[in-house]
């Protein structure tokens, strides 16, 4: 049976060819992945990974925060909530040990999982079980704690930060888990934390100790405190985004236009985010605005309970290296 169609297949004996080897390609057998063996230690694992994509991001951000290192710049983690949540909070105080963090921006939910950590040793309730009978948010510690060691910010002239890892370390009611809280430990080390809030996004607003006040004036001397980390990045400096998909992006987007508004220079230098998903606002404030005309950024998509702990054994263990 013939086709009833008015309109018949295009022939296509006409098409011109051409040798493959007059053809550019994007990939060559040189940059493929080497098989492994078993016996590789992390950084073997990473020298044999493909040099394509993700894997050379993740390359080239170890390379940029080793060159930092080296070189006495900047490495300034910004880590939201969920990076507390799956137990990274030990690996981030081991790197800022070592010489990996300079310094570190939070947003509200961060700084809250670190101190519930730090306090009891657990932390993220079930919002689902708690918000129809309206528990959610109403733990009586979080609230009262907090709120006390913020509302002292201003009379010490330190922002929400400094002040959260101060409360932590005076150990007044007692945090048995003080040494798993990256607040406590930056405190001690005279690492200095930024935590950046909006005033109803966090449970500790909603707490009668709250005050709006005390609230805003310690997030936006630590909004000037980002600037002042942001400006030094200057000349190979590294900036992380970590499971932040608005609150930093956003601050650190306006820092870079302070910084830049007054006069420093801000070039050269390496911005990363990692997260389970590129989200809009990393993209653009972080990665692609800040960097568009000097500098380098790298994305790396995963699970960050993955992936920091695997950047921080290659870091530790280029140190093991040399």
């Amino acid at each position: 049976m013939e086709s009833k169609y008015p309109i018949q297949p295009l022939d296509f004996d006409g098409i011109s060819t051409y040798p493959i080897e007059s053809r550019k390609s994007k990939v060559d057998a040189s940059m493929f992945a080497k098989a492994m063996d078993g016996s590789e230690n992390v950084l073997g694992f990473i020298a044999k990974l493909p040099h394509i994509l993700a894997a050379d991001q993740l390359r080239t951000l170890i390379r940029a925060i080793l060159f930092a290192r080296a070189s006495q710049k900047p490495i300034v983690w910004g880590i939201g909530g969920h990076v507390i949540k799956v137990g990274l909070g030990p690996v981030i105080n081991d790197l800022m040990a070592h010489g990996f963090v300079t310094g570190i921006a939070m947003n509200g939910s961060a700084a809250i999982h670190d101190f519930e950590v730090a306090f009891r040793g657990a932390t993220s309730e079930g919002v689902e079980e708690q918000i129809d009978s309206g528990r959610f948010g109403m733990a009586r510690e979080t609230g009262e704690f907090m709120n006390a060691a913020i509302n002292s910010a201003a009379q010490h002239r330190i922002g929400m930060g400094e002040c959260l890892g101060q409360f932590i370390r005076r150990n007044e009611p007692p945090f048995h888990h003080a040494p798993s809280s990256i607040l406590a430990e930056a405190y001690s080390l005279g690492i200095p934390v930024s935590v950046h809030v909006a005033i109803g996004t966090d449970i500790i607003h909603i707490h009668p100790a709250a005050s709006g006040s005390n609230l805003g004036e310690a997030t936006y001397r630590d909004f000037r405190l980002l600037c002042a980390m942001t400006r030094d990045l200057n000349g190979g400096g590294v900036y992380l985004n970590v499971g932040s998909a608005v609150i930093l992006p956003e601050v650190f987007l306006k820092a870079v236009s302070v910084v830049r508004n007054l006069g420093q220079e801000l070039e050269e230098f390496t911005t990363a985010n990692l997260d389970f998903i590129q989200h809009y606002r990393p993209t653009q404030n972080v990665l692609k605005r800040p960097t568009q005309n000097s500098g380098q950024s790298v994305a790396l998509t995963g699970h960050h309970e993955i992936m920091v702990p695997l950047i921080a054994a290659a870091l530790k263990g280029s140190l093991a290296g040399k």
